[in-house]
């Protein structure tokens, strides 16, 4: 691996841990402060965080001049599978097993970050890295 990659890594990392952050805030407030179960406080919060997640990454860490739709739709196709079994998985180990729901949303965000880095770098922006900028 080069240092560009590393460096892009790393964005990857800061950028991903300012969405866990968003994630986690908006789970424990809703966990909180509503009677909702476990999913719809899971849903809401990734949803806020992929949104951030997703915006800063490709303007910042992959500088991808990508047609912005085109890279949404490729990132809604992730989430297509991805938020409908760690939801599923989520409530089934927060609710019917009875494990710490702030436990089981930490097992999604590591297992997210670590599968969204390869999908956002090698198929979604894999070909337009570094294309912003340039004429």
């Amino acid at each position: 691996m080069n240092s560009k990659e590393i460096v892009r890594f790393l964005k990857f990392l800061g950028f991903s841990i300012s969405a866990g952050l968003v994630e986690m805030g908006v789970f424990a407030l809703l966990n909180e402060l509503t009677s909702l179960s476990y999913w719809p406080c899971y849903l809401t919060a990734l949803v806020l965080s992929v949104v951030w997640n997703f915006t800063l990454n490709r303007k910042f860490t992959f500088r991808s001049a990508a047609n912005v739709p085109v890279a949404m739709l490729k990132a809604l196709a992730y989430y297509a599978v991805f938020t409908p079994l760690t939801t599923l998985l989520g409530q089934y180990l927060a609710e019917g097993l009875g494990w710490n729901e702030y436990l089981v949303t930490g097992i999604n965000m590591v297992l997210n970050f670590t599968t969204e880095f390869l999908y956002q770098r090698f198929f979604v922006f894999g070909k337009t890295i570094d294309s912003a900028g340039k004429k």
